[in-house]
């Protein structure tokens, strides 16, 4: 299944994308995509439905968040040997995580440069949504505890990242910095999630083109280890590490400004596209 949110900002209706890609309302049925959807149960019950019976959105207009109420938003940096390698970075040893505290965005909504950036990148990943309770999990059976996959643009403002002592959070999470989108692919449509081209570009320009395929720990190991430190819960999002082609690995590097458009997408699981714009209240909330 492909699951969806649409309409205003804290307004959206719940949805689904059929084998036509039609958008059908699912408001009828659920009144919302929360974490008790994602569990095994609540994805089971949605699979029962006949989407035929489901109305028709035909024009859903804006594309909110997949689901509501994202838990605990976990990163892993430097997951790819290529881009630690452009970053300067050496491949870790261990999975290196940080969370974001912005609050997720629609997959096309506004990206808002903060007050005085000059370092604002992007990172295309794959998404990783836990549907049922994670802790001390074995490798062999993680995998068990995923309810789908989507895209994750980490966006990331270098400067406050790395050249402003701490860690690297206060360059992760600042307003609009987590679109995810635009559907929640449910795992068993996914056959293999190391197996998954992804891709970003800047004005037309091809930056990232990559695979999950590269990754130096995959998704069962991220959510082994993870579960070792913290209990993942049903609606807990994890982003996996993005390849190279950051803006920060350029020569000289490049970074966003007003008016830039971000396209990204991976694999079987949709595109993103986002409008940079210059700090401004008014864009927020």
């Amino acid at each position: 299944m492909k699951l969806l949110r649409y309409g205003p900002v804290g307004h959206e209706k719940p949805a689904i994308l059929d084998a036509q890609n039609a958008v059908r309302d699912l408001s009828g049925v659920i009144s919302d995509i929360t974490a008790e959807q994602l569990s095994p149960q609540g994805l089971e019950a949605l699979r029962k439905i006949d989407l035929t019976t489901l109305p028709v959105v035909a024009q859903p207009g804006r594309i909110g968040t997949p689901y509501a109420g994202v838990g605990k938003f976990i990163c892993v940096g430097l997951n790819y040997s290529d881009h630690a390698a452009e970053t300067g970075a050496a491949v870790p040893a261990e999975p290196i995580l940080f969370n974001k505290w912005s609050r997720p965005t629609g997959p096309n909504d506004t990206l808002v440069i903060p007050q005085n950036s000059l370092k604002t990148d992007w990172e295309v990943e794959l998404g990783v949504v836990i549907g049922k309770k994670a802790r001390y999990v074995p490798l062999e059976t993680a995998l068990e505890h995923v309810a789908g996959y989507c895209v994750i643009n980490d966006v990331s403002e270098r400067e406050y990242q790395i050249e402003r002592g701490g860690t690297w959070d206060k360059g992760k999470g600042c307003d609009t910095f987590g679109p995810i989108g635009p559907w929640l692919v449910t795992s068993d449509e996914v056959a293999d999630p190391q197996k998954l081209g992804m891709w970003l570009d800047v004005n037309g320009k091809r930056f990232q083109n990559g695979s999950t395929q590269t990754m130096i720990f995959n998704v069962a190991y991220l959510i082994h280890y993870i579960s070792q430190f913290t209990t993942l819960y049903p609606g807990d999002l994890i982003s996996t590490g993005t390849p190279p082609g950051v803006g920060l690995g350029q020569k000289p590097p490049v970074y966003l400004k007003d008016g830039d458009v971000v396209r990204l997408g991976i694999e079987g699981l949709g595109e993103q596209m986002q409008q940079a714009r210059a700090w401004d209240a008014a864009l927020l909330d």
